[in-house]
C-alpha cells in the first residue's frame, strides 16, 4: 500500500482543520448555506433525502486494517442521527410504502443506522451522520490518512482500479503506482477545480477489464507494443446516466512516462469546450461523441503544445516511478515451504470434495494469483436482510481482525461492492472459510445474481426516483436456493434507483431502473448489458424489454426471464451456456415475452 509521506500527512490535517473552521463559521452565522455549501462538497459532505451523507475517497480501493477500524468506529459512533430525523425518516418511508399499494401489495423498506456503504467507485459511504459531528469525523479520518477531498463537486474524482492490481495472474503490468500518481497530479489540481461536470477515471493493468473502464470520462489500459514498451490505451467520453455512452480510443499506445501529460490535454480540451449551460449535456461524453475526430485532433493539438513548447512538465520520471511503487511491493509472508504449491492445490481439492459448500467458495469466491503459494479471496457482503454494499460497525471490525489474520493487514473495495482479501496462503484457506463462514462474508454467491449492484435509491438518496433496497431484497428473498443459484450461473444484475445510473443498471447483464410516473415507484428492466469484462465480452449499454412495472411485478419479471434461460440454454463441454451467451444467442424476444407476461402475476408482498 502507497505510504503517506510527512507532506502527504500534513496535507490531509490541515485540510481537516480548514474545514472544521468552515463548519464552525457556518454554525455562526458567518457563512451562509450558499457559502458554505461549495465548501461541504469539497470534502465529500453532501445533504440528502434526510440527513447528511458523508462520501471517503479510497484511491483505487486499497484499506489498511486501520483505516478499516477507523470506519468502523465512525459507522458505531458518528452514523446515527437525532431521534426526531430518524422518526420523520420512517414515517416518510411508512406513508410512500402506503402509496405504492396495489392488487394487495405493498412495498416495504427498513432504514437501518450504524453502517458503512461500498459504492462501485471503491468508496465508502455513510448516511445519518449529524453536520455538528462532521468536523470530528474529517479528523478521525485524517488520523489514518483519508479524507473525502473531491469525492464530490465538478473535479477529477477518486480514481479506481481493477480490485486484483498488482496480484492478477493476467496482469500486464500494476497499475497502482500510476493511480497514485494520477491522484497527486489530480488532487486539487488549480486548473480543474470547476469543470463543467465530474470526471471520472478507471485504471487496468490486465487483460481482463475488471474496473469497467469504458463506462468512465477517461479509461486507461496499461498495455505494451510490440517491442515490449510499456504504454496506455486511452479511453475517453464513457458514462452512464441518462445517454449511456461507450467511450472512444483516443490513442491505440502512450508512452508510460506522458500519461500525466495526455491527461492535461485532454481535460483542457474539455474544461475549455463542455458545455455549462445545460448540466445534463456537460459531461465530457456529450463532447466527445459531438465532436467526434475534431475532439480527437484538439486533445492532440493542445498536447503537442504542451511537449513541445511547457516541455512536458508532467513527465513521469522513472525516479518518481520508482518511488512510488516502491510502496506497493508484496509483503513479507511467511509460507508454508515444506509442501509444494501444487500439493496444496491437490489437498484443497481434495477437501473441496467432501464439502460442497466449501468447493462452492473455493470455485466462486477464491482467485489465482501471481504468487503460486496465494489467492485473493472475495467477502461476500450480499445476504439477505442488509443492502447490497452495507456493512455494519461489527462486520468491519469483523472483515479487518480476517484482513490481520489472514491478508497481511489489507483489504480491497471491489466494483462489485464487496470487501476482497489479497494475501491469503493456499494452506490457510480452510481455516480463513471456516471463520468467514462464521461472520456470514463465505457465501458462494459472488458474481452470481444475489452478488448483485444496488445504489441506495430512494430510501436515501434525494435524487432517486424509486427505491432500490427493497426490490433487491426481495429478489434476494426470492434466490436463497445456493443449488438453484449456481444452476444459473454467472449473472451480472444491477440496479439503480434513478437514471444517474450510480447502480450501473445500464452494464448489468440484467438491469433495474426506477422511474417515476404519476408520483409512483415503477421499474424499467434492461437486458443484454456489459461492463466489459471476460465473462460479460465488450460493454454495451442494456435495452429496455417494454413497459415499466411496478414494484411488487419486479421479482416475478426476473424470475419469468429466467426461467426462460434455462428453457433456452445449452449445454456446453464445461457446463451450461451462460444466461449473457443465451441472451446473444437466441436474442431478447423470448426474454421480452416472458418478462411482460408476468405482468401481474405475483401476488405477494414486495
Amino acid at each position: 500500500m502507497y505510504q503517506y509521506t510527512d507532506f502527504d500527512k500534513q496535507f490531509v490535517h490541515l485540510r481537516a482543520q480548514q474545514y472544521r473552521d468552515q463548519l464552525e463559521r457556518w454554525q455562526a452565522g458567518k457563512l451562509s448555506e450558499e457559502e458554505f455549501r461549495p465548501l461541504r462538497l469539497q470534502n465529500g459532505w453532501y445533504v440528502q433525502r434526510y440527513a447528511p451523507m458523508l462520501r471517503v475517497a479510497v484511491p483505487y480501493g486499497e484499506l489498511s486494517t486501520a483505516q478499516m477500524r477507523v470506519l468502523a468506529k465512525i459507522a458505531r459512533e458518528y452514523d446515527q442521527p437525532t431521534a426526531e430525523i430518524f422518526q420523520d425518516a420512517q414515517t416518510t418511508q411508512a406513508k410512500l410504502g402506503a402509496l405504492q399499494m396495489k392488487n394487495g401489495r405493498s412495498v416495504n423498506s427498513k432504514l437501518t443506522t450504524g453502517y458503512a456503504h461500498f459504492t462501485t467507485r471503491q468508496n465508502v459511504q455513510y448516511n445519518w451522520i449529524p453536520l455538528d459531528r462532521s468536523a470530528d469525523v474529517m479528523d478521525l479520518l485524517a488520523s489514518v490518512n483519508m479524507h473525502g477531498i473531491q469525492t464530490s463537486g465538478n473535479c477529477i474524482r477518486n480514481i479506481t482500479s481493477d480490485e486484483r492490481a498488482g496480484i492478477a495472474v493476467d496482469e500486464i503490468a500494476d497499475p497502482r503506482p500510476f493511480g497514485e500518481i494520477l491522484r497527486q497530479w489530480s488532487t486539487l489540481h488549480p486548473e480543474f477545480a470547476f469543470l463543467p461536470r465530474k470526471f471520472k477515471i478507471a485504471i487496468s493493468g490486465a487483460h481482463e477489464d475488471r474496473a469497467a473502464t469504458a463506462w468512465h470520462d477517461v479509461g486507461l489500459h496499461l498495455l505494451r507494443n510490440e517491442t515490449g514498451e510499456l504504454g496506455f490505451r486511452v479511453l475517453v467520453g464513457g458514462g452512464m446516466g441518462r445517454t449511456p455512452v461507450i467511450a472512444t480510443q483516443v490513442r491505440e499506445f502512450l508512452p508510460w512516462h506522458q500519461i500525466m501529460n495526455y491527461l492535461e490535454a485532454v481535460v483542457r480540451v474539455y474544461n475549455r469546450y463542455g458545455r455549462r449551460d445545460n448540466m445534463y449535456k456537460a459531461r465530457i461524453k456529450i463532447l466527445v461523441k459531438a465532436e467526434g475526430q475534431k475532439f480527437i485532433d484538439d486533445v492532440e493539438a493542445e498536447y503537442a503544445q504542451i511537449m513541445d513548447v511547457d516541455g512536458g512538465p508532467h513527465t513521469i520520471t522513472q525516479a518518481e516511478y520508482d518511488r512510488v511503487a516502491a510502496s506497493f511491493v508484496p509483503p513479507a509472508l511467511t509460507t508454508d515451504r515444506s509442501t509444494s504449491a501444487e500439493e496444496k492445490i491437490a489437498n484443497l481439492l481434495r477437501a473441496a470434495a467432501g464439502d460442497v459448500e466449501f468447493g462452492r467458495w473455493l470455485q466462486q469466491n477464491v482467485a489465482a494469483h501471481q504468487n503460486p503459494d496465494l489467492r485473493a479471496v472475495t467477502l461476500s457482503f450480499k445476504r439477505l436482510g442488509q443492502a447490497p454494499g452495507d456493512a455494519t460497525a461489527d462486520q468491519l471490525d469483523t472483515a479487518a481482525d480476517l484482513a490481520d489474520r489472514f491478508s497481511a493487514g489489507e483489504l480491497r473495495v471491489t466494483h462489485d461492492q464487496n470487501l476482497l482479501l489479497p494475501w491469503v496462503r493456499c494452506d490457510q484457506l480452510p481455516e480463513l472459510w471456516k471463520a468467514a463462514r462464521q461472520a456470514g462474508f463465505a457465501k458462494s454467491n459472488i458474481r452470481l445474481l444475489t452478488d448483485m449492484i444496488a445504489c441506495p435509491g430512494g430510501d436515501f438518496c434525494s435524487l432517486a426516483n424509486a427505491r432500490s433496497i427493497p426490490v433487491a431484497e426481495a429478489i434476494t428473498e426470492r434466490y436463497q436456493d445456493m443449488d438453484e443459484l449456481h444452476d444459473l450461473g454467472e449473472i451480472d444484475l444491477h440496479i439503480s434507483g434513478c437514471i444517474n445510473s450510480c447502480g450501473h443498471h445500464h452494464s448489468g447483464h440484467i438491469g433495474i431502473l426506477g422511474v417515476d410516473k404519476d408520483g409512483k415507484e415503477w421499474y424499467q428492466i434492461t437486458l443484454g448489458g456489459s461492463d466489459g469484462s471476460t465473462l460479460s465480452g465488450a460493454s454495451v449499454p442494456g435495452k429496455v424489454v417494454g413497459p415499466s412495472f411496478s414494484a411488487a411485478e419486479v421479482p416475478g419479471v426476473i424470475e419469468a426471464v429466467l426461467d426462460t434461460y434455462r428453457e433456452l440454454r445449452q449445454s456446453e463441454s464445461q457446463g451450461s451456456e451462460t444466461f449473457i451467451s443465451t441472451l446473444r444467442r437466441v436474442g431478447a424476444d423470448p426474454f421480452k415475452a416472458a418478462a411482460n407476461g408476468a405482468r401481474f402475476a405475483d401476488k405477494e408482498t414486495v
